[in-house]
């Protein structure tokens, strides 16, 4: 049975978080001599180090309680701070899959905890009889699944997802950072049902704010009290905060850009499916396309020669270039370049 309190380390749960100004006087009206700011401009002031108004701004339109968002600088944070809460360097152990998101790796490698890595299989989906046996294991602690997933752009089958988190005693992860270009539904829909489950979303993608580095994730609040007691205090800027409360009040420019690349990566899926340089191209539910080519490291070269710059998958995927789809310009260009490429 999942029991969070086992599972957190124990400096974490010992742990003192800093206390800042705004925690002791949350009001917004008054004369401000509490936090040594400078006293004039316009960016003086400290941000809010909960993001109050965002977040309850995010629970209006992805109808999650406000009591169960944290907010990040970026998606990576978030992934940082689940090794920090749950897993102790040089002892714990955490699961994910490939060809996948490298991140996980990399902050895996960053707080000294052995990453366990299984490959998809054939179908870029999850063998979950390779998975069911890892699960038993007492210094895992963390599993984390990329859905759609990174490169290959494909949704996790449901029901193995729903079996892992099942049963699974410690905390499991589902990056959807490509989910508002899917067909597929969010797992934060079963947050009530699986108390050990963080889903996380990002305003990089869909709604186009990459550079504001403002990451969700959703999960109970038990969890999102330690992420917020190890977080730095002002970890998300007041420019950003307000950038993002901008971009979601304007609900049509979203939905409006989703759709303009939803319809780009079937015709741009069409337009190469009729090219002799390209092999395959992997069914996508994100804003990108996994590519099969003859020779992707040519390709790959070629494209730059001609100042496009696509991802060579390569050392992941054998001949993929990962594409992002772009506006109908760009993507004409790509094209009529690759229609150049001899036999």
């Amino acid at each position: 049975m999942f029991d969070l309190e086992k599972l957190v380390r124990k400096s974490v749960k010992k742990l003192d978080p800093y206390s800042c100004a705004r925690d002791d006087y949350k009001g917004r009206e008054g004369i401000f001599l509490d936090a040594n700011e400078n006293p004039f401009g316009a960016l003086n002031r400290y941000p809010d180090p909960y993001q109050n108004e965002l977040k309850l701004a995010i629970s209006r339109i992805k109808g999650v309680p406000a009591e169960k968002i944290f907010l990040g600088n970026g998606s990576d944070e978030i992934i940082d701070l689940c090794f920090r809460v749950f897993c102790t360097p040089d002892k714990d152990k955490a699961l994910t899959f490939s060809p996948s998101y490298g991140m996980y790796q990399v902050s895996a490698a960053v707080n000294d905890v052995k990453m366990l890595t299984l490959p998809l299989n054939e179908k870029y989906q999850i063998d979950i009889k390779s998975v069911l046996p890892r699960l038993s294991d007492k210094n895992l602690k963390l599993i984390f699944i990329c859905t759609p997933n990174n490169p290959t752009g494909n949704c996790m089958d449901r029901s193995a997802l729903e079996k892992i988190i099942s049963r699974f005693n410690g905390i499991v992860l589902a990056d959807e950072a490509y989910i508002d270009f899917a067909d597929e539904s969010s797992l934060k829909e079963s947050l009530d049902k699986y108390p050990n489950l963080i889903v996380m979303q990002t305003f990089s993608k869909a709604y186009g704010m990459a550079s504001v580095r403002v990451g969700m994730a959703f999960a109970a609040p038990e969890i999102i009290r330690y992420f917020n007691k190890m977080k730095p205090p002002y970890n998300i800027s007041t420019v950003n905060q307000h950038a993002v409360l901008r971009r979601i009040a304007n609900k049509s420019y979203f939905t409006g850009q989703v759709r303009k690349i939803r319809s780009e990566r079937m015709r741009v899926t069409a337009e190469l499916n009729r090219l002799s340089v390209v092999k395959k191209i992997w069914p996508s539910d994100a804003n990108f396309l996994l590519v099969e080519v003859k020779d992707a490291d040519a390709v790959y070269n070629y494209l730059v020669d001609n100042k496009i710059i696509v991802r060579n998958r390569n050392s992941v995927a054998k001949n993929c270039l990962r594409i992002t789809i772009g506006t109908k310009k760009e993507n004409d260009i790509l094209i009529n370049a690759l229609k150049r490429i001899k036999k």
